[in-house]
């Protein structure tokens, strides 16, 4: 099973692999792009939402857009 940006919750870096499910649409267009770098900046006490920095700047994702992004470490 594929590891996703969803199973990440301390501050880390990672890779995008692929972006799947019915929000890859909105993702891509968010710049979550395979092979673009992110950075795991903090998460909220329960893991969720997730602030993350990727191509220069922070976005904010809930639970099922994190799941959808497909990661390497």
């Amino acid at each position: 099973m594929a590891k996703t940006l969803s199973d990440k919750h301390e501050p880390d870096y990672c890779k995008v692999k692929n972006v799947t499910g019915d929000l890859a649409p909105r993702l891509l267009q968010m710049g979550i792009l395979p092979g673009s770098e992110i950075e795991i900046i903090r998460t909220a006490p329960l893991g969720f939402p997730m602030e993350i920095k990727i191509r220069g700047y922070s976005l904010s994702l809930r639970e099922e857009e994190a799941s959808c992004i497909e990661i390497e470490l």
